[in-house]
């Protein structure tokens, strides 16, 4: 038998059972470094504590405490509100983008009572009930547009608030689309563009 020859496969076997063997403790700490994050001191839901005298886990927030994208700096865009009052104006641009969103929200959450148009007249209004606010009268129609934000926060007579249903920013596009259906309805001649006017007029004839 002539071991010298297999000297060489020897060693190189031997050599890769040692590279494996290191290998595996390698990664055998790389896994437990990655469970100390797994398994780091923390209290699971509902588990008693030993640290606090109640022996309570869940604790009240600390007094002042904002969560994560509730800063809310900017009072009017939050609350509708300049100086404690309602104002009939935007805390952003009007934009085409802006209505269409204002319009696919309308019709999502306003539509079943106030209808496409605005006339409260809904399939849930046709149903009965106290029946919705028109929008095309002269009392709504002189209201500004932070009165429909404000409307839509915080509900209104049977109206529930909407404050947990419609991101702000969506709530003042509702608001300006509603202005939209009530110019759509109660427009004259001097509120279109002359431009467009005289296109319209010659459509007629």
């Amino acid at each position: 038998m002539n071991t010298r020859s297999n000297l060489p496969a020897t060693m190189f076997r031997a050599g890769w059972l040692l590279a494996l063997v290191v290998l595996l403790a390698g990664c055998g700490e790389m896994f437990a470094f990655r469970q100390w994050m797994y398994n780091q001191a923390k209290e699971e839901t509902y588990e008693e504590s030993e640290f606090f005298a109640d022996r309570r886990s869940a604790r009240v927030p600390v007094a002042g405490t904002v969560a994560q994208g509730e800063t809310r700096t900017d009072e009017f865009f939050y609350t509708g509100l300049v100086n404690g009052q309602e104002v009939d104006a935007l805390p952003f641009p009007v934009t085409e983008a802006m209505l269409n969103r204002g319009e696919q929200q309308y019709n999502t959450f306003c539509s079943p009572c106030h209808g496409l148009s605005g006339y409260g007249n809904g399939m849930v209004a046709r149903r009965g009930g106290t029946p919705p606010s028109n929008y095309h009268s002269e009392y709504l129609r002189s209201k500004s547009l932070s009165h429909y934000y404000n409307v839509i926060t915080n509900g209104y007579r049977n109206m529930m608030p909407y404050d947990q249903k419609i991101a702000p920013e969506d709530r003042w596009a509702i608001a300006a689309y509603i202005r939209a259906l009530q110019l759509s309805q109660n427009a004259t001649p001097e509120d279109v563009p002359p431009d467009q006017l005289n296109q319209l007029q010659g459509m007629g004839q």
